[in-house]
């Protein structure tokens, strides 16, 4: 492992990755391992062509000059001119390099070069600064890659922070000479259509001292020393060494204004809503116990569908007295469901904040029907109804089936006949080319909305439900709603117990690094995630 830092600086050896292997199997995905299996036969056939191996097609004969012998032909790897030697380790990953660099002396030489570095930084962590300007001075494309982009890989993307009941949503970006950790934080109440507001809570950098160096952005002071330690596999930390550059002069009361100004854009005196200003402060001195010592567990973007009515993604959405909360809205073959990544005391973060049955559409009536609360409460009422006897009816069948292979048979003809004459019975395809005309929509009398402007429009309407619950998570319980479908970045969702509308828009912020790498891993997060901020 020291000859491999000597000669690179990145990674380890070849034989010290097979020495701790078996080491590291728990704490690595099967991704990382196929990773690994596929740098080694790159690194093993590099060899064999330097040994001469045959990595060089030998049954040509070559132009004339070739026959007689005026220009030698490549026998092995190593007999290729260096630019083209720097051509084919650029296009490599930067983690087979150190590999390649203990092959041979020749090599190791050429990938001192700053061409193969330049590329590596640009292909794999999407630099689009002019390196070579940063050549110039005191930073090399070489020392970006080994000492600051390649060692906190693992950190880039999208994570949660453990705040308790509000969670939230980091993005780790690479900015230049910096990877910075940004907080996106909704607009300000009620203005759910604004674009997103970002605060630096952390950056690392290379300056003088060529050496990764983190420090912590919270606070009115200006950076300052700050930590990061990575735990466990997508998890880190993070810790300010000076938190006394997050105090102001005027004390508690001069750090709760500042905050209520960033935080909601007013002051105190502006919310006249009694139970909002104790929800306000109770966040307050929540949230500022961590100064910004915080734990981050990674999340994913849910994967995209093909030509869907309303693409998976994150929103913002209202939760009248909390304020705007971001959810997270992916599919799952006949539901569509939206997990909370900020939450609040009564359902915290990581949560199932809606639960939309996409079976079970819902035909809006004429305009002047839709005023009222009796008439939307009777639809989607009556569908409920029909879920739960449907529910009841497949605990009763499972019941016959576990005494009777007979009944088992005849209760699910009996469920499937059921099914194919009932109007909710059919999958209502969440993905469609041609969308569907647009139709006239206007709230309940009586059901208030954080925004009185919303569209007058929709594309489709479902049943779902909503949880709701009181203070601290206490009797969480699942109520009937109407899920809107406004367009592709805007949905809504009318929650009749509560007679209040919540409107959503889309996140548009390009969000690197989030992808999950399957269905599955995404599918465990989402499970993972629940349990984080119960």
């Amino acid at each position: 492992m020291a000859v491999c830092a000597r000669l690179c600086g990145v990674g380890q050896s070849r034989r010290c990755r097979r020495r701790q292997r078996q080491n590291q199997q728990d704490q690595c995905s099967d991704s990382d391992m196929e990773e690994e299996e596929e740098e080694e036969r790159i690194v093993a056939k590099l060899q064999s062509d330097v040994c001469g191996g045959g990595g060089l097609e030998s049954g040509h004969h070559g132009t004339g000059a070739e026959r007689t012998g005026s220009s030698a032909r490549p026998q092995a790897l190593s007999d290729l001119p260096p630019e083209l030697l720097v051509e084919i380790f650029s296009i490599l990953p930067g983690t087979i390099l150190p590999n390649v660099a203990l092959v041979c002396k020749k090599f190791r030489q050429i990938l001192n070069t700053e061409t193969i570095w330049r590329r590596r930084c640009v292909e794999e962590f999407g630099m689009k600064e002019d390196l070579r300007k940063m050549e110039v001075g005191a930073v090399s494309s070489r020392d970006l890659y080994v000492k600051l982009l390649h060692p906190n890989r693992h950190i880039l993307g999208i994570w949660q922070p453990d705040i308790g009941p509000y969670g939230g949503l980091l993005n780790v970006v690479v900015d230049g000479l910096f990877i910075i950790g940004w907080m996106y934080l909704p607009p300000h109440d009620p203005r759910v259509e604004d674009p997103m507001r970002r605060r630096p809570l952390f950056r690392i950098h290379l300056w003088e001292s060529k050496k990764a160096t983190v420090e912590c952005m919270y606070g009115h002071k200006g950076p300052h020393k700050g930590d990061i330690q990575t735990v466990k596999k997508d998890e880190f930390s993070t810790k300010c060494n000076q938190t006394d550059h997050h105090r102001m002069p005027g004390g508690r009361q001069e750090e709760f204004r500042t905050w209520l100004e960033e935080e909601w854009g007013r002051t105190l005196e502006e919310i006249f809503h009694e139970h909002m200003q104790e929800l306000i402060l109770m966040k307050f001195i929540y949230t500022s116990q961590y100064d910004n010592c915080l734990t981050y567990r990674r999340i994913y973007l849910p994967p995209p569908l093909p030509a869907a009515l309303l693409q998976p993604g994150l929103f913002k959405g209202t939760y009248g007295s909390h304020g705007l909360e971001i959810v997270m809205l992916s599919f799952h073959e006949t539901s569509a469901r939206a997990t909370k990544l900020t939450g609040d005391p009564n359902v915290p973060a990581g949560q199932l904040t809606l639960d939309v049955d996409l079976t079970r559409p819902v035909l809006l009536p004429d305009l002047e029907s839709q005023r009222s609360i009796e008439e939307l409460s009777r639809l989607v009422l009556g569908i409920h109804a029909e879920v739960q006897r449907d529910i009841e009816q497949q605990a009763k069948g499972a019941s016959t089936a576990a005494s009777s292979s007979g009944s088992e048979e005849g209760a699910r003809g009996e469920a499937e006949g059921h099914s194919a004459g009932s109007e909710h019975g059919q999958p209502e395809s969440s993905g469609c080319i041609n969308p569907p005309e647009l139709m006239p929509f206007v709230l309940p009398l009586g059901v208030m909305a954080r925004n009185e402007v919303y569209p007058r429009t929709c594309r489709k309407c479902f049943y779902g439900t909503g949880l709701i619950a009181g203070h601290g998570f206490t009797s969480p319980e699942r109520t009937p709603g109407l899920f809107v479908l406004f367009d592709q970045d805007r949905f809504g969702f009318i929650w009749l117990e509560l007679k209040s509308f919540s409107l959503y828009s889309r996140l548009t912020d390009h969000l690197s690094h989030a992808q999950a790498p399957n269905t599955e891993r995404f599918e465990a997060m989402l499970r993972n995630m629940q349990s984080w901020t119960s």
